[in-house]
């Protein structure tokens, strides 16, 4: 059963900046879309990322010009990097595996990582 684990979210002011990580066990990574959904409270899960297993990347609307996913396949780790965070961007961040690259849909889903963004 795959497992993955994300660290890296905190509190910050707008206009700052955030990495988040994840690291995968159990599942074999190289094989997977990675990919990053976030859900603000009381929404749905919003897909916000995905990087492929040839290392294409895909952006939603949002996250596009700011946000930058890559993998590092020998760590089983997936990374974003979020920058020029707003009020917006609050939510919980989840690392999923699996699915299709424009979409939240997933094999397996992390316990996710809180992202505050407020003055």
């Amino acid at each position: 059963e795959g497992q993955l684990v994300e660290s890296g979210g905190d509190s910050v002011q707008p206009g700052g900046s955030l990495r988040l990580s994840c690291v995968a066990s159990g599942l074999n990574f190289p094989y997977f879309n990675m990919k990053w959904v976030r859900q603000a409270p009381g929404m749905g899960f919003e897909w916000v990322a995905t990087i492929d297993t040839n290392d294409r990347k895909f952006y939603s609307t949002s996250a596009e010009g700011r946000f930058t996913i890559s993998r590092d396949d020998a760590k089983n780790t997936v990374f974003l990097q979020m920058n020029d965070l707003q009020t917006s961007d609050t939510a919980t961040y989840f690392c999923a595996a699996g699915g299709g690259v424009w979409s939240s849909e997933h094999h397996f889903i992390g316990q996710g990582t809180q992202v505050t963004v407020s003055s």
